[in-house]
């Protein structure tokens, strides 16, 4: 046993040990959290209401048919529509260095969440060969904006918000521009199989 005042001394610099190893672990992750790229895209739909668009999102194993690059998507793990479940989707790319040969890209991506009241999918690539580390998504469809409400339109609105790593040879301006291109070309796609579905 140690002296009264050693016990103190001892105590205090362990503490204090314990307290400067939390706080470098507090600063690291917040640093790379720091390091993460974060942004939403958002587009509105005037003449497509949220219970129309909805059904597009939950079906996680459509992505190809809306999503421009992707040429399949096939259930890997678990059950489809339910979070844990994975998602196997690939694609042609051609190559933009002047090869002549298409590269294949691929990736997993596991369903964190699914809310059909609330009409919000959260997903993650958990593993792929398209650059995208600790990639998740969130996307949530909800009733148009409030321009489209004051005109007495019903519409929707889509948010598709994001959290990754720094991609090596992207600027985070890239991937929001990327981001926003994408999600409007689904968009119009939908809206085509909308109309065709209705006439």
């Amino acid at each position: 046993m140690y002296p009264l005042h050693m016990q103190w001394s001892l105590g205090y610099h362990g503490n204090m040990r314990c307290l400067l190893r939390s706080t470098i672990s507090k600063a690291s992750q917040e640093t790379a959290e720091e390091q993460k790229w974060k942004g939403k895209a958002t587009t509105n739909l005037k003449d497509l209401t949220a219970e129309e668009v909805w059904p597009f999102f939950e079906d996680f194993l459509s992505i190809h048919k809306w999503l421009p690059g992707v040429d399949a998507c096939s259930l890997v793990e678990g059950v489809s529509g339910e979070p844990g479940c994975v998602r196997y989707c690939t694609g042609t790319a051609v190559p933009t260095d002047g090869g002549e040969e298409s590269v294949i890209s691929w990736v997993k991506e596991k369903l964190l969440s699914i809310d059909p009241v609330e009409r919000c999918i959260s997903y993650e690539v958990i593993e792929g060969n398209v650059g995208f580390e600790s990639y998740i998504a969130t996307i949530k469809i909800s009733s148009g904006s409030e321009d489209t409400q004051e005109n007495g339109q019903s519409g929707s609105m889509i948010e598709w918000g994001y959290i990754v790593n720094p991609i090596p040879g992207w600027k985070s301006e890239d991937l929001a521009s990327y981001i926003d291109s994408i999600l409007h070309t689904m968009v119009k796609r939908m809206e085509e199989a909308l109309l065709q579905a209705k006439s």
